[in-house]
């Protein structure tokens, strides 16, 4: 190997580490301020419908006012972000099953924005029922072959050590 292609090769690895610092610093930045998101609710007027602000005039929809309408948003949008994150950095093969509370959390939000709702919890359930049954019928797909091969790995290992027992046996 020659010298360039050695510090190629160490170069990129910094990089590819340097990269994984900085989005674990990002994620882990997000994390952290996750709890405030559930009071920014309070910098909103309690008094109005509408509120005017630089980025424009932010009504409260079906809401009583400007707060209500902030406290269900970031209640709903924090645990999209959350379970979204979860769901990018875990390298679990159940990982998928993080998909059934995001739809939920997703529809959730998805009301909230949409004004013309009257009961959000219901409405996010049955629309996403759709969503969620293909996912939970993979999981258990996956489960019960992972189970099948786990059984079958137990019986050849049960099988490999009754082989070097008997082996050790004869040769006592």
């Amino acid at each position: 190997m020659s010298n360039k292609s050695t510090k190629k090769i160490t170069n990129q690895i910094q990089t590819d580490k340097r990269k994984l610092y900085i989005s674990g610093v990002l994620v882990s930045i997000v994390l952290i301020t996750t709890p405030f998101l559930f009071y920014l609710y309070r910098i909103a007027p309690s008094d109005s419908k509408e509120w005017s602000t630089w980025i424009g005039t932010i009504t409260s929809g079906g809401y009583r006012n400007v707060s209500f309408f902030f406290h269900s948003l970031f209640t709903k949008g924090t645990f999209v972000l959350l379970t979204g994150i979860w769901f990018l950095t875990s390298k679990n093969w159940w990982k998928y099953a993080i998909l059934v509370p995001f739809t939920m959390f997703l529809f959730q939000l998805s009301g909230v924005l949409n004004h013309k709702l009257q009961y959000i919890d219901e409405y996010d359930f049955w629309y996403s029922l759709p969503i969620i049954l293909p996912i939970l019928f993979f999981l258990i797909y996956i489960s019960l072959r992972l189970r099948k091969r786990t059984q079958e790995s137990l019986e050849l290992k049960d099988q490999v050590d009754d082989e070097i027992n008997k082996i050790f046996s004869d040769k006592l």
